[in-house]
């Protein structure tokens, strides 16, 4: 397998039609807010580093299993 660099792949992009064009972009801004937030992995464990009782820990946690829950219910 030949890996491309983004140079090599432009007169290739452009020879695309619209709606191909689009489903490039769409790829695109869903690998890279992928590598921004945090994603659980099911059935993986996780250390979690905080101390007993820290509510603000529990809240953060909370609101990461739930955006992780609406990604996959989507």
């Amino acid at each position: 397998m030949t890996i491309m660099n983004a140079v090599e792949l432009f007169p290739t992009l452009r020879n695309l039609n619209r709606a191909e064009k689009l489903k490039v972009m769409q790829f695109l801004v869903s690998e890279l807010s992928r590598d921004e937030e945090p994603s659980l992995e099911q059935g993986a464990t996780y250390a979690i580093l905080s101390p007993l009782n820290s509510h603000a820990a529990a809240h953060k946690l909370a609101q990461l299993l739930e955006s992780d829950r609406q990604t996959h219910d989507a």
